[in-house]
């Protein structure tokens, strides 16, 4: 979620970030100061220790993991690692291996590509470059058999990058195969790709211009949701315009979208053939949406934002962020709310931006820090 942290940089509130959007800093701060939320009295510093909390224990060998993805096989789970820089530390992807807690990086920006392009939109011919980062993230098995990794990327480009996966059990190595650029002005956010190797993605915010978070939270539209086609390129969904729009789901034969609005606390239902809402769930700024294994859908939901909390964050060289956050299940046939699958007060990681089941475990990443948390689901 947030908007791009590594995208832009956090030298002041005004600057659209490189994280989740670019624009997350002001928004946040808009968002604190929208539900009244006021600083700490006590000063607030990131959480340091790696200590297990109940049934949740971190994992700290991570760089700001946003997203992450099942591997078939159900041995380990493929991480997006955001970055800070080209020269500080590039964005990655990484493979985590569920039975010995090993990290094991397979994609760096700027490293040397051997795989020649063929996949996306076919001017895309050159690799990501040193400058990538890994937003959100989607893994689908084409048409053809192979695995197809989609990759939210900003940094040298805003774009869709390809990545080709292949391996099993925890031995797994990722070749860059093609591209799609984003449409013009477009921060996005999230993906959802097909076997087809088409996709719907989100549309923030723009990357200039049109959000001006000083008068407080937008009441327009910041972004929607596109559908991408190697046929018919990109073309808005209808029935997507929202305030930063951020994770996004779909059924599985793509009639139905499912969409987080960050800046309306919502999840919309909506039929992308004619735009036609067929629910909407209320949650607290809602970042990624995943499906569980029984059909629910699994909502990011950070909670009790304070400007403090989000400027320490910005500015974290170590350990984990604070801000509290909630895995929220949601019913996707009603869209009704379910209650929590999993709650943070902040330690022993906040920022929660994604919430992936696995089995009775649940793990979950975050926009900024130095871990994720392995979860055992007391029902699982």
């Amino acid at each position: 979620m947030p908007i791009p942290i590594a995208h832009a940089n956090t030298s002041s509130v005004r600057t659209i970030l490189p994280f989740a959007g670019r624009v997350l800093a002001p928004f946040i701060l808009c968002l604190a100061i929208f539900l009244g939320c006021s600083s700490p009295e006590e000063t607030v510093g990131p959480i340091l220790d790696c200590e297990a909390k109940g049934n949740a224990r971190p994992i700290c060998t991570f760089t700001n993991p946003e997203d992450m993805v099942p591997l078939p096989g159900g041995q380990a789970i493929l991480v997006g690692e955001y970055g800070e820089s080209a020269t500080d530390h590039a964005g990655g992807l990484v493979i985590f291996e569920l039975e010995s807690d090993a990290v094991r990086t397979v994609f760096r920006g700027g490293e040397a590509l051997a795989a020649t392009p063929g996949w996306g939109d076919p001017s895309c011919e050159s690799g990501p470059g040193a400058a990538f980062n890994s937003h959100g993230i989607d893994l689908v098995r084409r048409d053809d058999g192979r695995l197809m990794l989609f990759v939210v990327s900003h940094g040298a480009r805003e774009a869709i990058e390809l990545f080709e996966v292949s391996g099993e059990g925890v031995d797994w190595a990722v070749e860059w195969r093609g591209c799609v650029p984003a449409p013009a002005d477009a921060s996005l956010n999230e993906v959802v790709g097909f076997p087809d190797g088409s996709f719907y993605t989100t549309k923030m915010t723009p990357l200039t211009g049109g959000l001006d978070l000083d008068e407080g939270m937008p009441t327009e539209s910041t972004g929607h949701a596109y559908a991408w086609s190697a046929a018919s390129g990109y073309r808005q969904i209808p029935g997507t315009e929202g305030i930063m729009p951020n994770g996004i789901e779909a059924s599985p034969d793509g009639r139905i979208v499912y969409m987080n609005a960050s800046g309306e606390s919502s999840i919309r239902k909506v039929e992308v053939a004619t735009g036609r809402e067929l629910g909407r769930a209320t949650v607290a700024m809602p970042d990624n949406v995943t499906w569980a294994p029984d059909g629910r859908l699994l909502v990011a939901s950070l909670r009790g934002l304070d400007p403090a909390l989000f400027e320490l964050c910005q500015t974290l060289e170590e350990g984990a962020c604070p801000i509290p956050f909630a895995i929220v299940a949601v019913d996707p046939e009603t869209m009704t709310p379910l209650g929590p699958v999993f709650v943070s007060d902040g330690a022993p990681m906040g920022a929660g931006t994604v919430g992936l089941q696995v089995g009775n475990e649940l793990f979950v990443g975050s926009f900024r820090g130095d871990r994720i948390l392995r979860i055992t689901l007391e029902d699982g």
